[in-house]
């Protein structure tokens, strides 16, 4: 089916719309139709996976990327295909020097994630949802520059502001199941690669576009988003 010039205005305008929401985006990307994403600057493997709601380690067996899963600017990844479980991967290691914005901390990372602490401490003011209004994790409320801390020990895999919707992201992975992302930050105090612990200040909370003092916070699993509050320890 052959897409008029007017037809296709419209779709690259709705691909926007839909990519400025919420830290959603659309399946296909502009830089490729046929379910394929085309590599920007500062992305990462795991931010792209995290854009999409993919599994990274199935991006990664899809398009033949191995570890550390170096990318590179124009490069075209495919979104659709072959999603078989990779062989077990105990995270990004650096066996040899690596290109700016790959994770590169020798961190052996544990089976299962020992416990998890609120990021911040403040009201919940918008709950997970993923029906209307989608909401892929929670925001809490606080006041700019206050201490965004990690949710649980792990390695940085992104910090930048290269996923719309998010503002200033760092994303933290904690073992071959879990990420934990924190968004809409005022400053970012870790880099990719590092490794954190529990209780690590990260981030300093921001202001949102709807100046709105708050923290994003998602958990994914297998790169797809859970309830936070299913996690995180209950208030009395």
């Amino acid at each position: 089916m052959r897409i008029g010039n007017k037809s296709a205005t419209l779709l690259l305008a709705l691909a926007l719309l839909l990519e400025g929401c919420t830290g959603l985006s659309p399946l296909y990307s502009i830089g490729g139709g046929d379910g394929s994403y085309r590599v920007r600057k500062g992305d990462t493997l795991y931010s792209i996976a995290f854009r999409y709601g993919l599994d990274y380690k199935s991006l990664a067996r899809i398009n033949r990327i191995g570890p550390p899963y170096t990318i590179y600017t124009d490069q075209l990844i495919r979104l659709r295909g072959s999603a078989k479980r990779p062989e077990k991967d105990s995270g990004p290691t650096a066996t040899k020097p690596v290109p700016k914005r790959i994770p590169s901390a020798k961190a052996r990372l544990p089976e299962k994630v020992a416990g998890w602490r609120w990021p911040i401490n403040g009201k919940v003011i918008a709950g997970f949802s993923l029906t209307n209004p989608i909401n892929k994790g929670i925001d809490i409320a606080g006041n700019s520059g206050d201490a965004v801390v990690a949710a649980a020990d792990g390695v940085v895999v992104y910090a930048g502001g290269n996923l719309r919707g998010y503002g200033k992201l760092v994303i933290i992975k904690h073992n071959d199941h879990f990420l934990s992302a924190y968004g809409n930050n005022e400053t970012m105090l870790v880099r990719e690669g590092e490794k954190v612990r529990a209780g690590r200040t990260i981030a300093r909370v921001g202001t949102s576009a709807a100046n709105t003092e708050m923290l994003h916070f998602e958990i994914r699993r297998e790169g797809k988003p859970e309830n936070p509050l299913n996690y995180l320890p209950a208030r009395g």
